[in-house]
């Protein structure tokens, strides 16, 4: 029997075309005769939208975008001041086949990769692809992020956190902590996006303050991180109890102008090199695998993360973060580390698939009254 596969991807994030672009890649690698597919779209504005059952590859990322017409939102009736999901038990799974259905949230960044709908899959008792609520949480902002990593005696670069009130009340205070604390170049990004929406290198204190404007229009706390000169280095985890990691990859930027791996980097320009597997010294690669693990296990992640981390020449390692939904573009890490580490694409999709329904099974076993 083939497994239901409902496909969540758009959502009301800057992150948007990212997740259109993975959803597509996604569907594309598919093996249609293990999966019944079915789309909804989310958009810009937060709509759901229910799509046509896929039955094979498409040709154009824009065949995923559906007329408004089959909107499924939450609505208030005019009759009761009761409110009603459309997207509700009934309306995603249908009588008899609950146990050979999965969701996968192919979202990125706020609204979707945060931990937002994976608490309404949770509440719906709906098997899913991907962390749970607290690890999607917890590794969408930065700052917390990096107190879980503190905690598990994980290396990490210098950093200073700024809510947007401090910004605005106090700059030139702000700016004082920031210059004392770390040097330039420094890095600032807002503490809940990905794909580095919103982030710059500042160099001075009038790059500073730009950066800062930036990052504020994407949310309301930053990080200023410290510039290191190193390698960016990646690793892919895989699993649920018992993580394992892929071989490593190594992100060159072209060009002597490239700063750093930025949002036209990853995914306009299509000419970043990946060096997969990258070439490090054997110690220096265990260390990153134990502390991949390390920070895995201590979000409480299940499915897949990527690991980012910075390695300096003399072979420092700092973890920059990880993602709890990497991209799955023609261009991203994740599905060619473990190519590279021998799980072909397709078969990485499936044993995603087996992992939600592993831990869906897991968490269902668990009792949930008192007994006398």
């Amino acid at each position: 029997m083939k497994t239901k596969l409902v496909l969540l991807y758009g959502g009301k994030s800057a992150e948007h075309e990212i997740s259109l672009q993975t959803a597509f890649s996604v569907i594309n690698a598919l093996e249609f005769d293990k999966f019944e597919v079915k789309p909804i779209y989310i958009t810009n504005e937060g709509d759901w939208v229910q799509g046509p059952d896929l039955t094979g590859k498409l040709d154009f990322v824009e065949q995923l975008r559906f007329e408004q017409k089959d909107v499924l939102r939450i609505t208030e009736t005019k009759e009761s001041a009761s409110y009603g999901l459309a997207v509700s038990p009934a309306s995603l799974r249908e009588e008899g086949d609950m146990d050979q259905m999965v969701v996968f949230p192919l979202l990125h960044g706020p609204n979707g990769e945060d931990g937002t709908v994976q608490g309404l899959l949770e509440v719906l008792n709906l098997p899913y692809v991907g962390a749970g609520v607290l690890a999607s949480a917890a590794a969408m902002d930065k700052i917390v992020m990096k107190m879980v990593f503190a905690d598990a005696g994980i290396p990490q670069v210098p950093a200073v956190p700024v809510r947007a009130i401090e910004w605005q009340e106090t700059q030139d205070e702000v700016v004082a902590k920031i210059e004392t604390a770390l040097v330039y170049p420094v890095f600032v990004k807002p503490a809940n996006l990905g794909s580095s929406v919103g982030i710059s290198k500042a160099t001075d204190r009038v790059t500073l303050v730009a950066a800062m404007v930036e990052a504020l229009r994407y949310d309301r706390r930053i990080v200023v991180e410290q510039g290191v000169v190193a390698r960016e280095v990646e690793i892919a985890v895989l699993g649920n109890d018992t993580p394992a990691c892929s071989v490593a990859g190594e992100i060159i930027p072209k060009g002597a102008e490239a700063v750093f791996y930025d949002y036209r980097a990853k995914y306009q320009d299509n000419d970043t090199v990946m060096a997969i597997p990258a070439e490090l010294d054997p110690a220096v690669y265990e260390q990153l695998v134990d502390y991949s693990k390390r920070a895995f296990l201590g979000l409480s992640g299940s499915g897949l993360v990527r690991a980012d981390f910075f390695v300096t020449g003399d072979n420092q390692i700092f973890l920059n973060e990880v993602n709890t939904m990497p991209g799955f573009t023609p261009y991203s890490m994740y599905p060619l580390l473990w190519q590279e580490s021998g799980l072909p694409y397709s078969e990485l999709i499936v044993k995603l698939v087996d992992l939600a329904k592993e831990r869906h099974e897991a968490k269902n076993s668990l009792k949930y009254t008192l007994e006398d």
